[in-house]
C-alpha cells in the first residue's frame, strides 16, 4: 500500500485533503515547523483536525522540523506532547535536540526523519532507524535506481517527495535566504532566493536556479513496486483548491493502479505549474530541461477550482467503509450491530418487533434501510440480516438504531489514544572551556596547504578525501602539533559511497586520523575506518541537546550552525567540544544540479564562474564532489578583529578556505593568530551579530 499524504497549510485545505482521498495529512500548529508563514493550527484546530481526520480513516502528522534554540525547546516539546495526547499519529522532525526533547516528553509518539535531515543513503537511513524512528523522508533529489536500493535494504518505511515545488538545494542544507535576508529556511522562514533572477558575466538576465515542480504521478506503479511506503504532495502554502485537485487526481491514479488521463494531466498544470513538470531527478537525468518559472500574473484556474471547491465545501463523501448486522426475533429487542474497517464493532438493542397483521417486515427491507448512510463518513459495503417471519417494526426504529451505532463507531474511532507523557528536562549544564579556541583550518584544494600554511601550527587541516588522495605531497612540511583531517562529501549516493570508502582508506595510511563530516550517511562508514569523527555544518547545532546527541552518537566535536549569534553560542551548554567557523565565504547551495554545466552544455568547473544577483552580488560557484555545484557566499566572513569569537566557550574555530590562493590562506591564519593586519577587501561578519529569524 502506497500511502498518499498531504499537505494541510488550513482547516480548509485539511478538508480539501481528505474528502479528496487523501490516505494522511500533514500539518503544523506553533511556531516550529518548516512552512511558519502558512495558516498554522492552534492547539484547538489541531484536535479538531485530529478528530475530524480519524473519524475518517485519515492518519495525522505534526511537522516540527525546524532547528530550535534552547529557549525554545521547552515549548515545543510541550507542543509535541499535546500532540501525542490529542492522537497526531507522528511528528517530523529535523534537529536531533528536539528529538532528544521528545524522547521525555512524548515518548509513544511515532517520529519521521524531514527531509531536511538531508537523508539520501542506507547508511542515513540505519542511522535514523537506529535512533528510533520509523520513516525517513528521503532527499528529493534520488533517482528511482538509489530510492529503490535504500527501499530494497531498508530497516524502517521510506517516504518519497511525489508533487510540487522543488528546492535548488538539498533540503536542510541551504543558507541562502538566512545569510543574504536573515530569514531561514531551517527556521521555516525561506524568502524563495531561488525563485529571483540571477546571471553570468555580471548581468542578472535568467533564472538558473528556478526548479519546475516534481510530477510523478506517470510513476506510480513503480515506487510501489520498489516498496515505497508514502509519496508526498508538496504545497501547504498553496490555496484549498489546488490541495483538492492534485489530491483527487493522485488517489484516483493510486486507487484504480492506472496511468493518469490526459486530462488530469491538463488540471495538474493548470492548477500551478512552472512551465510544466519534471521527472529530471527521479529520472536520473539533470539539466536546463528541469528549470522555469511561474508568471507574475498567471490566470486563475476558475472553473477548475470551482468545481474543486464543491468536492468538499459543504460536502461529506464516503470513506470508511462498514458492514451492518440485524436481528429480528419475536420477543427480543431489535439488535444491530456495524463493523469498520479496522474489525471495530459497536451494538445496540432497540424495541421489540410486533406480530404482523398486514404486510411482515423483510430481511431485504431491513438492510436496505441500514445501508442508507448518506450525509455521513460512512460507505456501506453490505448489511445482513435476520428476521423472523410474521414479524413488524416501524422504519424509523431502524433508522434511530443505525444512527445509534454510527454515532458510537464515530466516537471510538474519535477516542483519544492512552500515551505516556513525560516532562522535558535540559540535564546537567556544563561550563565554557576558559583558554581561547585552537585554530583549524579547511581547504577545498590541496594546493591550499602550502608549507607556509603548515609552520603557522594550525591544530588541525582538514583536506577534502579526493584532494588528499591525489596530492600526497600537500602534507610535506607537516608537524607533530597539527592533525590532518579528512573532508569526505557532504552528499554521498549509495552507488558512490565504494569510492570514496576507498579514499577514506587511502587518506587514513597518508595519516589522516580526523574526519569532517557533513551527513548522518557518512559516520558508519568513517567509525569503520578508525577515525576520530568530527562533525561540520551539515550536521546542524542549533542547541545543547543537539550536542548531546551527537556526543551519543559518537561525534569528538560538532560544528555549531553559523545561523547562530555569537551571544547563543556563548551561552549554549557544550557537552561537547565545539567549532565554529570563524573566516572564509559561507556555503549558500549544494545542488544536484551542475549550474555551470546547465550554463554552458559542458564540465568549465576549473574556470571563475560567478552567480550575479539583481542587486549585483558576485557569488562564485565551485564544483563540489560528485559533480555537484556549490555556490558560496558573496563577501567573506572576517571577525579577526572582534575579540568575542574567543570569548564564546569554543574548542575550535575554524577557516573556511575556498577561493582564497595559498597566500591569501597564509595571510588570513596569520591575522587570526595576531600576527600581522590583513583583511580581506570585502567581508561580512555573518549571522553572528545579526541573527536569524
Amino acid at each position: 500500500m502506497l500511502e498518499l499524504l498531504a499537505p494541510a497549510g488550513s482547516m480548509e485545505a485539511l478538508t480539501a485533503a481528505v474528502q479528496n482521498g487523501a490516505d494522511a495529512v500533514y500539518l503544523g500548529f506553533g511556531d516550529f515547523n518548516a512552512r511558519r508563514n502558512a495558516k498554522n493550527f492552534t492547539e484547538a484546530d489541531f484536535a479538531a483536525a485530529v478528530s475530524y481526520c480519524h473519524l475518517r480513516g485519515v492518519k495525522v502528522y505534526l511537522t516540527l522540523n525546524t532547528l530550535l534554540t534552547d529557549r525554545e525547546l521547552p515549548d515545543a516539546a510541550a507542543q509535541a506532547a499535546a500532540a501525542s495526547r490529542l492522537g497526531a499519529d507522528a511528528v517530523l522532525i529535523q534537529d536531533l535536540g528536539v528529538l532528544r526533547a521528545l524522547r521525555q516528553a512524548a515518548p509513544d509518539l511515532t517520529v519521521h526523519a524531514s527531509t531536511q535531515m538531508t537523508v539520501h543513503s542506507l547508511d542515513g537511513v540505519r542511522l535514523c532507524a537506529d535512533l528510533g524512528m520509523k520513516r525517513a523522508v528521503l532527499s528529493r533529489e534520488l533517482p528511482a535506481s538509489e530510492i529503490e536500493y535504500i527501499c530494497t535494504h531498508s530497516p524502517i518505511e521510506i517516504e518519497v517527495f511525489g508533487h510540487g515545488a522543488l528546492c535548488m538545494c538539498y533540503s536542510g542544507q541551504c543558507y541562502f535566504s538566512s545569510v543574504v535576508g536573515q530569514r531561514s529556511g531551517n527556521r521555516g522562514l525561506c524568502a524563495q532566493p531561488c525563485r529571483m533572477k540571477y546571471g553570468w558575466g555580471g548581468k542578472p538576465d535568467g533564472y538558473p536556479l528556478s526548479l519546475k515542480d516534481a510530477c510523478l504521478i506517470e510513476s506510480l506503479r513503480r515506487l510501489r513496486k520498489m516498496g515505497v511506503a508514502c509519496l508526498k504532495l508538496e504545497g501547504r502554502m498553496k490555496r484549498p483548491e489546488y490541495v483538492a485537485v492534485i489530491t483527487r487526481i493522485y488517489a484516483g491514479v493510486l486507487k484504480e493502479d492506472r496511468l493518469p488521463t490526459a486530462q488530469e494531466l491538463q488540471d495538474l498544470e493548470a492548477a500551478f505549474s512552472r512551465d510544466g513538470f519534471t521527472q529530471g531527478y527521479f529520472e536520473d537525468r539533470t539539466g536546463p530541461h528541469m528549470f522555469g518559472t511561474r508568471p507574475e500574473k498567471a490566470p486563475e484556474p476558475r472553473e477548475l477550482f470551482a468545481q474543486a471547491r464543491q468536492t468538499y465545501a459543504n460536502q461529506e463523501n464516503p470513506l470508511v467503509d462498514v458492514r451492518f448486522y440485524a436481528m429480528v426475533r419475536e420477543g427480543e429487542p431489535l439488535q444491530v450491530g456495524v463493523e469498520d474497517e479496522d474489525g471495530r464493532v459497536v451494538t445496540a438493542a432497540g424495541a421489540l418487533p410486533a406480530p404482523a397483521e398486514t404486510h411482515p417486515i423483510t430481511a431485504q427491507q431491513v438492510e436496505k434501510q441500514l445501508s442508507r448512510t448518506g450525509g455521513t463518513p460512512y460507505r456501506c459495503l453490505g448489511a445482513k440480516a435476520m428476521v423472523e417471519e410474521g414479524l413488524n417494526l416501524p422504519l424509523s426504529a431502524l433508522n434511530a438504531l443505525r444512527r445509534e451505532v454510527l454515532e458510537k463507531l464515530s466516537q471510538r474511532r474519535q477516542a483519544l489514544p492512552q500515551v505516556r507523557l513525560g516532562q522535558f528536562k535540559e540535564g546537567a549544564r556544563y561550563e565554557n572551556p576558559p583558554e581561547p579556541p585552537a585554530l583549524t583550518v579547511s581547504v577545498r584544494r590541496a594546493a591550499q596547504v602550502s608549507p607556509e600554511l603548515l609552520g603557522l601550527f594550525p591544530a588541525i587541516v582538514y583536506i577534502p578525501a579526493e584532494e588528499l588522495c591525489a596530492h600526497p605531497e600537500c602534507l610535506t612540511g607537516l608537524g607533530p602539533q597539527t592533525a590532518v583531517g579528512v573532508i569526505p562529501p557532504r552528499i554521498l549516493w549509495d552507488r558512490e559511497l565504494p569510492q570514496v570508502t576507498e579514499q577514506l582508506r587511502r587518506c587514513r595510511e597518508l595519516g589522516a586520523t580526523e574526519a569532517l563530516l557533513g551527513g548522518y550517511g557518512l559516520l558508519a562508514p568513517a567509525k569503520a575506518l578508525g577515525y576520530t569523527l568530527r562533525g561540520d555544518y551539515g550536521l546542524p547545532v542549533f542547541n545543547a541537546q543537539a550536542l548531546k546527541e551527537f556526543k551519543r552518537l559518537g561525534l569528538s566535536s560538532a560544528t555549531l550552525s553559523f545561523e547562530l549569534k555569537l551571544a547563543q553560542i556563548r551561552d549554549l551548554s557544550k557537552a561537547l567540544p565545539a567549532e565554529a567557523i570563524v573566516y572564509g565565504r559561507l556555503p549558500l547551495m549544494i545542488t544536484e544540479n551542475c549550474i555551470i554545466k546547465n550554463r554552458t552544455g559542458r564540465c568549465g568547473c576549473e574556470g571563475e564562474n560567478i552567480l550575479t544577483d539583481r542587486k549585483g552580488e558576485r557569488f562564485p560557484v565551485v564544483k563540489a564532489p560528485g559533480c555537484r555545484s556549490e555556490i558560496l557566499n558573496s563577501k567573506k566572513l572576517f571577525l579577526a578583529d572582534k575579540p568575542d569569537w574567543q570569548r564564546c566557550g569554543l574548542t575550535y574555530a575554524r577557516l573556511h578556505f575556498t577561493t582564497e590562493n595559498p597566500w591569501e590562506c597564509v595571510q588570513a591564519l596569520e591575522r587570526y593568530l595576531g600576527r600581522s593586519q590583513w583583511a580581506p577587501a570585502e567581508f561580512t561578519r555573518g549571522l553572528y551579530y545579526r541573527g536569524v529569524e
